[in-house]
Protein backbone atom coordinates (compact mmCIF):
# COMPACT_ATOMS: atom_id res chain seq x y z
CA UNK A 1 0.00 0.00 0.00
CA UNK A 2 2.86 2.38 0.80
CA UNK A 3 4.36 1.78 -2.65
CA UNK A 4 1.00 2.57 -4.23
CA UNK A 5 0.63 5.73 -2.13
CA UNK A 6 4.13 6.80 -3.15
CA UNK A 7 3.27 6.36 -6.83
CA UNK A 8 0.16 8.54 -6.48
CA UNK A 9 2.14 11.17 -4.60
CA UNK A 10 4.90 11.24 -7.23
CA UNK A 11 2.35 11.68 -10.01
CA UNK A 12 0.69 14.43 -7.98
CA UNK A 13 4.03 16.20 -7.56
CA UNK A 14 4.56 16.17 -11.33
CA UNK A 15 1.07 17.58 -11.91
CA UNK A 16 1.20 20.16 -9.12
CA UNK A 17 2.20 23.11 -11.37
CA UNK A 18 -0.87 22.53 -13.56
CA UNK A 19 -3.54 21.45 -11.10
CA UNK A 20 -2.38 22.93 -7.77
CA UNK A 21 -4.70 21.74 -4.95
CA UNK A 22 -6.35 19.15 -7.19
CA UNK A 23 -3.05 17.61 -8.28
CA UNK A 24 -3.73 14.35 -6.43
CA UNK A 25 -7.12 14.05 -8.11
CA UNK A 26 -5.41 14.59 -11.47
CA UNK A 27 -2.85 11.93 -10.52
CA UNK A 28 -5.68 9.45 -9.93
CA UNK A 29 -7.04 10.19 -13.40
CA UNK A 30 -3.60 9.69 -14.97
CA UNK A 31 -3.04 6.50 -12.97
CA UNK A 32 -6.42 5.14 -14.10
CA UNK A 33 -5.58 5.86 -17.72
CA UNK A 34 -2.24 4.05 -17.35
CA UNK A 35 -4.03 1.02 -15.91
CA UNK A 36 -6.55 1.02 -18.75
CA UNK A 37 -3.78 1.45 -21.32
CA UNK A 38 -2.03 -1.60 -19.86
CA UNK A 39 -5.14 -3.80 -20.28
CA UNK A 40 -6.05 -2.36 -23.69
CA UNK A 41 -4.68 -5.40 -25.58
CA UNK A 42 -7.14 -7.57 -23.64
CA UNK A 43 -9.94 -5.15 -24.49
CA UNK A 44 -9.08 -5.57 -28.17
CA UNK A 45 -9.22 -9.35 -27.72
CA UNK A 46 -12.60 -8.99 -26.00
CA UNK A 47 -13.88 -6.92 -28.92
CA UNK A 48 -12.77 -9.59 -31.36
CA UNK A 49 -14.53 -12.20 -29.25
CA UNK A 50 -17.73 -10.15 -29.16
CA UNK A 51 -17.73 -9.81 -32.92
CA UNK A 52 -17.06 -13.54 -33.30
CA UNK A 53 -19.97 -14.38 -30.98
CA UNK A 54 -22.23 -12.11 -33.01
CA UNK A 55 -21.12 -13.88 -36.17
CA UNK A 56 -21.74 -17.29 -34.58
CA UNK A 57 -25.17 -16.41 -33.16
CA UNK A 58 -27.14 -18.03 -36.04
CA UNK A 59 -25.09 -21.24 -35.71
CA UNK A 60 -25.65 -21.34 -31.96
CA UNK A 61 -29.36 -20.79 -32.49
CA UNK A 62 -29.38 -23.77 -34.86
CA UNK A 63 -27.55 -25.88 -32.27
CA UNK A 64 -30.16 -24.93 -29.67
CA UNK A 65 -32.93 -26.10 -31.97
CA UNK A 66 -31.06 -29.29 -32.84
CA UNK A 67 -30.22 -30.25 -29.24
CA UNK A 68 -33.19 -28.69 -27.45
CA UNK A 69 -33.86 -31.92 -25.54
CA UNK A 70 -30.23 -32.67 -24.68
CA UNK A 71 -28.65 -29.81 -22.68
CA UNK A 72 -25.36 -31.65 -22.16
CA UNK A 73 -24.95 -32.31 -25.88
CA UNK A 74 -25.84 -28.68 -26.58
CA UNK A 75 -23.20 -27.43 -24.16
CA UNK A 76 -20.54 -29.63 -25.74
CA UNK A 77 -21.54 -28.52 -29.23
CA UNK A 78 -21.35 -24.82 -28.29
CA UNK A 79 -17.96 -25.29 -26.62
CA UNK A 80 -16.70 -27.16 -29.68
CA UNK A 81 -17.90 -24.36 -31.93
CA UNK A 82 -16.17 -21.75 -29.77
CA UNK A 83 -12.96 -23.81 -29.76
CA UNK A 84 -13.11 -24.26 -33.52
CA UNK A 85 -13.53 -20.52 -34.05
CA UNK A 86 -10.99 -19.72 -31.28
CA UNK A 87 -13.54 -17.71 -29.29
CA UNK A 88 -13.16 -17.54 -25.51
CA UNK A 89 -16.40 -16.95 -23.55
CA UNK A 90 -14.30 -15.35 -20.77
CA UNK A 91 -12.41 -12.86 -22.95
CA UNK A 92 -14.88 -10.06 -22.23
CA UNK A 93 -14.40 -10.42 -18.46
CA UNK A 94 -10.61 -10.23 -18.34
CA UNK A 95 -10.18 -6.42 -18.69
CA UNK A 96 -12.54 -5.81 -15.75
CA UNK A 97 -10.99 -8.54 -13.61
CA UNK A 98 -7.44 -7.31 -14.14
CA UNK A 99 -8.19 -3.69 -13.24
CA UNK A 100 -10.23 -4.61 -10.15
CA UNK A 101 -7.11 -4.72 -7.89
CA UNK A 102 -6.28 -1.12 -8.84
CA UNK A 103 -9.77 -0.01 -7.82
CA UNK A 104 -9.58 -1.79 -4.45
CA UNK A 105 -6.13 -0.35 -3.80
CA UNK A 106 -7.52 3.12 -4.47
CA UNK A 107 -10.48 2.41 -2.20
CA UNK A 108 -8.39 1.19 0.73
CA UNK A 109 -5.74 3.87 0.32
CA UNK A 110 -8.24 6.71 0.68
CA UNK A 111 -10.74 5.07 3.01
CA UNK A 112 -7.99 4.55 5.59
CA UNK A 113 -7.44 8.29 6.04
CA UNK A 114 -3.73 8.20 5.20
CA UNK A 115 -4.32 10.52 2.24
CA UNK A 116 -6.38 13.08 4.15
CA UNK A 117 -5.95 16.68 3.04
CA UNK A 118 -6.13 16.03 -0.70
CA UNK A 119 -9.13 17.40 -2.57
CA UNK A 120 -10.89 17.66 -5.89
CA UNK A 121 -11.79 21.35 -5.89
CA UNK A 122 -13.71 21.68 -2.60
CA UNK A 123 -14.41 17.97 -2.04
CA UNK A 124 -12.00 15.85 0.06
CA UNK A 125 -10.79 12.74 -1.76
CA UNK A 126 -11.27 10.68 1.42
CA UNK A 127 -14.88 11.87 1.76
CA UNK A 128 -18.10 10.37 0.48
CA UNK A 129 -21.29 11.81 -0.98
CA UNK A 130 -22.98 11.63 2.43
CA UNK A 131 -20.19 13.82 3.82
CA UNK A 132 -20.78 16.37 1.06
CA UNK A 133 -24.52 16.38 1.80
CA UNK A 134 -23.83 17.00 5.47
CA UNK A 135 -21.45 19.85 4.63
CA UNK A 136 -23.44 22.26 2.49
CA UNK A 137 -26.01 19.94 0.90
CA UNK A 138 -26.42 18.95 -2.74
CA UNK A 139 -25.49 22.37 -4.07
CA UNK A 140 -22.74 23.11 -1.58
CA UNK A 141 -19.14 23.45 -2.73
CA UNK A 142 -18.41 19.74 -2.24
CA UNK A 143 -21.89 18.66 -3.31
CA UNK A 144 -21.49 20.31 -6.71
CA UNK A 145 -18.43 18.14 -7.39
CA UNK A 146 -20.62 15.09 -6.95
CA UNK A 147 -23.39 16.62 -9.06
CA UNK A 148 -20.87 16.98 -11.89
CA UNK A 149 -19.71 13.38 -11.46
CA UNK A 150 -23.30 12.08 -11.42
CA UNK A 151 -24.11 13.99 -14.62
CA UNK A 152 -21.02 12.56 -16.34
CA UNK A 153 -21.78 9.02 -15.14
CA UNK A 154 -25.46 9.27 -16.14
CA UNK A 155 -24.50 10.41 -19.64
CA UNK A 156 -21.93 7.61 -19.99
CA UNK A 157 -24.38 5.04 -18.60
CA UNK A 158 -27.07 6.09 -21.06
CA UNK A 159 -24.64 5.81 -23.95
CA UNK A 160 -23.40 2.41 -22.74
CA UNK A 161 -26.97 1.20 -22.16
CA UNK A 162 -27.97 1.97 -25.74
CA UNK A 163 -24.84 0.38 -27.19
CA UNK A 164 -25.05 -2.74 -25.01
CA UNK A 165 -28.75 -3.14 -25.73
CA UNK A 166 -27.99 -3.05 -29.46
CA UNK A 167 -25.23 -5.66 -29.06
CA UNK A 168 -27.51 -7.90 -27.03
CA UNK A 169 -30.13 -7.59 -29.78
CA UNK A 170 -27.56 -8.77 -32.32
CA UNK A 171 -26.85 -11.79 -30.13
CA UNK A 172 -30.51 -12.31 -29.31
CA UNK A 173 -31.18 -15.14 -31.72
CA UNK A 174 -28.29 -17.19 -30.46
CA UNK A 175 -29.12 -16.51 -26.82
CA UNK A 176 -32.86 -17.16 -27.09
CA UNK A 177 -33.83 -20.04 -24.90
CA UNK A 178 -30.32 -20.38 -23.52
CA UNK A 179 -28.81 -19.53 -20.14
CA UNK A 180 -27.69 -16.15 -21.44
CA UNK A 181 -31.18 -15.00 -22.42
CA UNK A 182 -31.98 -13.50 -19.02
CA UNK A 183 -28.54 -11.91 -18.78
CA UNK A 184 -29.14 -10.26 -22.14
CA UNK A 185 -31.98 -8.29 -20.58
CA UNK A 186 -30.08 -7.39 -17.42
CA UNK A 187 -26.64 -6.47 -18.83
CA UNK A 188 -27.66 -3.13 -20.42
CA UNK A 189 -29.06 -1.98 -17.04
CA UNK A 190 -25.78 -2.70 -15.27
CA UNK A 191 -24.41 0.48 -16.83
CA UNK A 192 -26.33 2.50 -14.25
CA UNK A 193 -24.80 0.61 -11.30
CA UNK A 194 -21.86 3.01 -11.53
CA UNK A 195 -24.10 5.75 -10.13
CA UNK A 196 -24.48 3.75 -6.91
CA UNK A 197 -20.74 3.09 -6.74
CA UNK A 198 -19.91 6.79 -7.06
CA UNK A 199 -22.39 7.60 -4.30
CA UNK A 200 -21.01 5.19 -1.69
CA UNK A 201 -17.21 4.94 -2.15
CA UNK A 202 -14.59 7.56 -1.23
CA UNK A 203 -14.29 10.32 -3.83
CA UNK A 204 -10.85 9.06 -4.90
CA UNK A 205 -12.29 5.65 -5.76
CA UNK A 206 -15.29 7.33 -7.41
CA UNK A 207 -12.91 9.35 -9.57
CA UNK A 208 -11.17 6.13 -10.60
CA UNK A 209 -14.54 4.59 -11.54
CA UNK A 210 -15.68 7.63 -13.53
CA UNK A 211 -12.39 7.86 -15.44
CA UNK A 212 -12.42 4.13 -16.17
CA UNK A 213 -16.05 4.29 -17.30
CA UNK A 214 -15.28 7.16 -19.66
CA UNK A 215 -12.28 5.24 -21.03
CA UNK A 216 -14.45 2.15 -21.56
CA UNK A 217 -17.09 4.12 -23.47
CA UNK A 218 -14.48 5.73 -25.75
CA UNK A 219 -12.58 2.47 -26.18
CA UNK A 220 -15.66 0.46 -27.11
CA UNK A 221 -16.82 3.15 -29.55
CA UNK A 222 -13.44 2.90 -31.28
CA UNK A 223 -12.98 -0.87 -31.16
CA UNK A 224 -16.45 -1.78 -32.37
CA UNK A 225 -16.25 0.78 -35.16
CA UNK A 226 -12.87 -0.34 -36.48
CA UNK A 227 -14.08 -3.77 -37.52
CA UNK A 228 -11.34 -4.31 -40.05
CA UNK A 229 -8.40 -3.54 -37.79
CA UNK A 230 -9.36 -5.00 -34.41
Amino acid sequence: MSVFASLVEQLAALLQPLFHGSATAAAIVVFTMLVRLAVHPLSRAAARGQKARTRLAPQIAELRRKHAKDPERLQRAVLELHAEEKVSPLAGCLPSLLQAPAFFLMYHLFSGGTMAGHTLLAAPLVGRWTDALADGGVFGAAGLVYVALFVIVAALATYTYRRTKGQMAELGEGMAGGPGAGMGKVMPLLSFATLVTVAVVPLAAALYVVTSTAWTAAERAYLYRETSTV
